[in-house]
């Protein structure tokens, strides 16, 4: 009976789970909570929402725990799933990728043809010019360029900790980890500092809307990268992962190289390029 039960093949038949039905009700509640706390429908809305972000952090942490227990004891890791799993992380970065066009989108759509006499909305909004008129942007060469620094150093720690880890040096790999975590922080705190000395809001001028959706959304970004970079080390520091299977932390440095790109090319297009009047600071 034993050998009727041995696997014979490459791929993972995964076991049954309650988390997918888990993380549906959460992510429900989480959206009903949401939607109901906006339009001010009730006043239990707060606490529905409050569940479903708690039962959804609960799904994130029991499944993810799943599935290191898989790589890490169960060995059901074999080549034919990793490829599986890195085909998958890149769709995902694909997806993240066009989620980022979406707020470049928005952001070129007024900024390129602010003064369009057919749209007289616009006009209205932009004054005709952009930035819109009374709208001092930040200086591209005081914050946002240490931020670009910044974040650029940690995408070549994170490298140095994945060479280190192919290497099998265990100290070159929390020593880089740690660093680019640090840096990642750096970087989150100097855009709230940036952030809170802004001359204009997120409401009332497309300016502000567009810059603090595609700035704010990649801060996010980064405060999950970081999270997941944590989770790393933490793995690391437990004496996981090897020079020959590390998926998490492999996944975690694409994850933060992404984040690297689009802050070039929001410091490019919408810093320098959507400099206009200079905020001085």
């Amino acid at each position: 009976m034993a050998e009727a039960h041995t696997q014979h093949h490459d791929y993972h038949l995964v076991e049954p789970s309650p988390w997918p039905a888990v993380g549906s009700i959460s992510a429900f509640l989480m959206a009903v909570g949401a939607i109901t706390w906006m339009h001010h429908m009730f006043a239990g809305a707060p606490l529905v929402f409050g569940l479903g972000v708690v039962g959804t952090l609960y799904t994130f942490v029991g499944w993810w725990a799943d599935v290191i227990k898989e790589a890490e004891h169960g060995g059901f890791h074999s080549r034919v799933v990793q490829i599986s799993h890195r085909y998958g992380m890149i769709l995902f970065i694909a997806s993240e990728v066009m989620f980022f066009v979406a707020w470049f989108w928005a952001y070129f759509n007024t900024a390129l043809f602010p003064g369009d006499l057919q749209d007289v909305g616009r006009l209205a909004a932009t004054g005709g010019v952009w930035p819109p008129k009374g709208i001092e942007t930040f200086n591209p060469w005081h914050l946002p360029l240490l931020n670009t620094l910044i974040l650029l150093t940690s995408g070549t720690t994170v490298t140095w900790a994945h060479h280190a880890l192919l290497e099998n040096d265990r100290q070159g790999l929390k020593w880089g980890l740690a660093l680019t975590i640090l840096l990642g922080l750096t970087f989150t705190c100097v855009q709230a500092f940036e952030y809170s000395h802004a001359a204009f809001h997120y409401s009332g001028n497309i300016y502000g809307a567009t810059f603090f959706m595609a700035t704010g959304f990649h801060g996010f970004h980064v405060i999950i990268g970081s999270i997941f970079l944590i989770v790393c080390l933490v793995r690391a520091l437990k004496g996981h992962f090897t020079p020959t299977q590390h998926l998490g932390f492999e996944f975690a440095a694409w994850y933060w190289h992404f984040v690297d790109v689009v802050w070039l090319f929001l410091f490019a297009c919408i810093y320098v390029w959507g400099a206009g009047v200079v905020h001085p600071e």
